[in-house]
């Protein structure tokens, strides 16, 4: 995870896309023969620089991205504050990609507490949403567990929610904890503090029986409130 906080001047400097960030997990899914989600990345397109997650295939290959939709704008007086809009500029694409039977949505960090993306995501066919992250020692003990499983629930999907390991030496500090949630809500899986592995099982099976006995994307009442995917206008 490369972009987290203490942003600064020298962002632009920081590895881009392609660079040796992309090369190494471009490198790793080769050899491995897996997908993997990366990021996020700071990634430069003219005079504009993006908050960036790039998924590579079996091959090796890039075979989407997406750019932070939502950038956090925060301050909690005495606590922490943050402007990220200072140096990024926010993606206009809402990104979905297919392994096998399961469809994925991606977000980055603060798109996590805009349950209007997940609902479009799960819309658009989602069945799992990836939320690589970095909240840190403030937000993530008061929002990190809630907002992750809050979000299964609202959308009726799995959501990843993948944090680095905690730096206490940092000038930012990783909350960490990585989260598996299942479309229910149950957190499956959870990481610790230190540096690991965490495994979760998919089904597609789990996603479509949740949403078989609780059908509440077919009980909206369009009628009196609606969230739009404006590329469907």
């Amino acid at each position: 995870f490369c972009v987290s906080s203490g942003i600064n001047a020298e962002w632009p400097l920081r590895p881009g896309i392609p660079g040796q960030t992309t090369d190494f997990l471009s490198s790793l899914a080769r050899e491995h023969q897996i997908h993997i989600i990366g990021g996020s990345i700071p990634e430069r397109e003219g005079n504009k620089l993006y908050n960036t997650c790039c998924v590579f295939d079996p091959t090796g290959q890039i075979i989407t991205k997406f750019r932070k939709i939502h950038l956090a704008d925060i301050s909690i007086p005495g606590k922490i504050t943050n402007r990220e809009s200072d140096v990024f500029t926010p993606g206009r694409d809402i990104t979905l990609f297919t392994v096998k039977d399961m469809t994925f949505g991606l977000g980055i960090c603060y798109d996590l507490r805009f349950s209007e993306l997940a609902h479009v995501m799960r819309d658009r066919g989602a069945h799992v949403i990836v939320y690589p992250s970095v909240y840190n020692m403030v937000t993530g003990p008061l929002y990190w567990e809630l907002l992750c499983r809050a979000r299964a629930v609202d959308a009726q999907v799995y959501v990843v929610g993948v944090e680095p390991a905690r730096d206490p030496t940092a000038g930012y500090v990783s909350w960490a904890h990585t989260l598996g949630v299942s479309p229910t809500g149950e957190v499956i899986v959870e990481g610790g503090e230190e540096e690991g592995v965490v495994y979760v099982e998919l089904e597609k099976g789990v996603v479509e029986g949740v949403r078989a006995s609780i059908p509440t994307f077919t009980q909206k009442r369009r009628d009196l409130y609606e969230v739009v995917d404006v590329a469907k206008r």
